[in-house]
């Protein structure tokens, strides 16, 4: 299991509920990494189970896929229950004015930003068979999106930058300096932060604290004998600029919820003040107050002047959020569409395919 991506461990937690022949299947945000195919997928499983009679609990934050199979639609928030109705008696602004306690006026709040100069060029960029000679140049105050199916190498690519896995070839260039990234501690000294993917598996370490989790990428600048009053000074500063709910810095971080997890994660970046962060699906798994939130931060520090590569599965965040978007497809990058050209249509065409298979032809 633990060699399979993160899309493929979900469809085996799938398979394994879905065995149990139960009365009631509960399922928590089961497509948080799949394709659009395998969501289709599973939906027909839906659907068969629904037949036989058998109860959905489905737990999610895509307001599509709630109200295309939803018959009842319960919303909670910050614990607490707020409402109940028939699907067909709500729509999505309701559900989301439910779910956040206020009006949502513009969930990608994309602010045009300076776009600067050039910090990170990527020449001829190789990493064994995950992907190969990739290049892209990202610069200052610009969000680079990368998009692509599942399996299509973004992450891999984005991994062997921050020096998680190894390049078999092709360079990496920051302010004009070749770097030599083997580790990801070279890639945090030369100011380059990665909110993962995994948040659970390579983010947050679950038995320690809110404060712990807040610190830990930043503990060189501490000294070698600790100064915990400024550990717990810098944690509370993110804890609060980031509105992380929590009942203390001391609680163990696994008790938070997905999206207090992810603030958490956040702030650890931005207390080491990158030049580059990496953001791999930042809004994966979290609610839509979250989800908006993590959003303005994004176009904050664009206009700060941070580069930002942000990587998603959701074609309306990439859409909304990046100044251009790099597609991917089998670990091949198979194009870069500037924002004012970019359509949903566009980018698939780019994410499957279709366009190598154009030019053999």
């Amino acid at each position: 299991m633990g060699d399979l991506t993160v899309a493929k461990m979900q469809m085996v937690e799938i398979a394994k509920a879905v065995s149990y022949n139960s009365k009631v299947v509960i399922m928590d945000e089961p497509t948080s990494a799949l394709t659009e195919s395998e969501v289709e997928h599973l939906f027909q499983i839906i659907a068969d189970l629904k037949k036989r009679n058998v109860a959905i609990i489905y737990i999610s934050h895509k307001m599509d896929e709630i109200f295309q199979i939803s018959d009842d639609i319960t919303v909670y928030r910050d614990g607490e229950y707020v409402a109940s109705d028939r699907a067909e008696n709500l729509d999505v602004d309701k559900v989301i004015s439910l779910m956040v306690g206020r009006e949502m006026d513009n969930i990608f709040p994309k602010v045009e930003c300076p776009i600067g100069e050039t910090i990170l060029k990527v020449e001829n960029l190789s990493s064994g068979k995950a992907f190969h000679d990739v290049s892209f140049e990202l610069h200052r105050g610009e969000i680079l999106g990368f998009a692509g199916l599942v399996g299509a190498g973004r992450t891999e690519i984005v991994e062997t930058i921050f020096g998680m896995r190894p390049k078999t070839s092709g360079k990496i260039i920051k302010d004009g300096q070749e770097l030599q990234i083997k580790s990801p501690k070279d890639a945090i000294a030369h100011k380059i932060g990665l909110l993962t993917e995994d948040r659970r598996g390579n983010g947050i370490v679950g038995l320690q604290s809110v404060g712990t989790n807040t610190v830990l990428a930043n503990l060189k600048s501490y000294g070698f004998v600790m100064k915990k009053r400024r550990m717990g000074s810098d944690a509370e500063k993110y804890s609060q600029a980031l509105n992380v709910k929590t009942p203390t810095l001391d609680t163990l971080i696994m008790n938070l919820s997905g999206g207090n997890q992810q603030k958490v994660l956040v702030g650890r970046w931005l207390l080491t003040n990158p030049d580059i962060l990496i953001m791999d699906e930042p809004t994966r798994g979290i609610d839509v107050g979250a989800k908006a939130e993590i959003h303005t931060l994004i176009t904050k520090l664009a206009g700060e002047g941070k580069a930002i590569i942000m990587i998603s599965s959701e074609l309306p965040e990439i859409l909304g959020m990046a100044d251009r978007i790099l597609v991917m497809h089998e670990g091949e990058m198979t194009g870069i569409i500037d924002r004012k050209d970019a359509t949903s249509d566009l980018i698939m065409t780019y994410a499957t395919g279709k366009v190598q298979e154009e030019a053999r032809a």
